[in-house]
């Protein structure tokens, strides 16, 4: 079941305020072991999450 938009965007956040300047890299790795582990909705929860935190600032610049 895929995530309602305000809470992907509420993971966004939540994820810049957690990691900060780590948050692209906490990603990165998030959708790295859940491709490994076979999980491909929770790749693509991670990828529409990391597409969130892209469009927060404008320094971020695309992680994924």
């Amino acid at each position: 079941m895929a995530l309602p938009e305000w809470e992907l965007w509420a993971c966004a956040l939540a994820i810049e305020r957690q990691y900060g300047d780590d948050a692209p890299r906490h990603i990165a790795e998030r959708i790295s072991a859940l491709a490994i582990a076979g999980d491909e909705a929770g790749v693509e929860t991670w990828k529409a999450i990391a597409n969130r935190y892209d469009q927060l600032s404008p320094d971020h610049g695309g992680t994924v």
